[in-house]
């Protein structure tokens, strides 16, 4: 196991200091070391930094984010992450969070992330509808990707169009699961609506 504290240390070779950098990647398995399991006070070290990278580890539980005023993309994909939470600190500026191969089911706690336009999701546990809706509390989202998710399998396996049904939710989207919204893809939800 590798502490945040740990990962920030090995980043700083050759006269780097990380809490002047801007993107941060804590990802100790591209460094041949032990997986980082929790996010830790450490992380408050980090002053300018705007992309923080934390994917392909065994983070269980976002926290560990205040003082991190700067940070507008946060990426903790492929993790043990069940739900959303700790992001309250950074609620103003996160723009991006990339939470892709978690174990997510809901949606609760997102509403805050007032500025998020970039939510990315996939392979996680969304299976309701009611889940989906919660993204319209989000007035800049504006590229989603939910491929993959037991709800997205459903859809997929009824034979219903599953872009119409995600637009005719979230009408501002302009790119879902990585393809631009088709003009006729808004007037066909409109129809349908």
């Amino acid at each position: 196991m590798t502490s945040c504290k740990e990962a920030i240390k090995d980043i700083e070779v050759d006269g780097k200091i990380a809490a002047e950098m801007e993107e941060v990647r804590l990802c100790p398995i591209a460094m041949m070391k032990p997986l980082i399991t929790k996010m830790d006070a450490s992380l408050s070290t980090l002053k300018k930094c705007k992309q923080l990278r934390l994917s392909s580890n065994s983070i269980q539980k976002i926290e560990g984010l205040a003082g991190m005023d700067n940070l507008q993309i946060l990426s903790l994909g492929r993790n043990a992450i069940k739900k959303i939470e700790g992001l309250n600190e950074i609620c103003d500026t996160l723009e991006q969070l990339w939470l892709s191969y978690n174990q997510i089911a809901s949606f609760s706690g997102i509403e805050k992330l007032v500025n998020l336009t970039v939510l990315y999701a996939s392979n996680n546990r969304i299976d309701k509808w009611s889940e989906v809706e919660r993204l319209q509390s989000l007035p800049k989202l504006r590229d989603l990707n939910l491929v993959n998710n037991p709800i997205y399998l459903k859809q997929e396996a009824d034979g219903s169009l599953w872009r119409i049904e995600i637009i005719k939710r979230l009408d501002k989207l302009k790119v879902l699961d990585g393809s631009l919204i088709e003009d006729e893809e808004r007037e066909q939800a409109k129809s349908e609506s």
